[in-house]
């Protein structure tokens, strides 16, 4: 996530959402979570992950083929 960008305008998501996102179970966003693969928040006792982080790591873990 950018230092620059306010905390007002990033976009949080919930485990569900992230899942969801990216076709795989909560439990493997729960393991990226605490693995530090995926940045992202505790709130209470609940995990949001920002967006761009989601995205980033689709990003970085992209493989091509050919």
């Amino acid at each position: 996530m950018a230092a620059e960008t306010p905390l007002s305008d990033v976009r949080f998501l919930t485990v569900s959402e992230v899942a969801t996102i990216m076709r795989v179970s909560k439990m493997t966003v729960y393991r990226l979570v605490h693995s530090g693969e995926l940045e992202a928040i505790r709130v209470g006792r609940s995990f949001r992950v920002p967006e761009a982080a989601v995205n980033q790591y689709l990003r970085d873990a992209f493989v091509g083929t050919g």
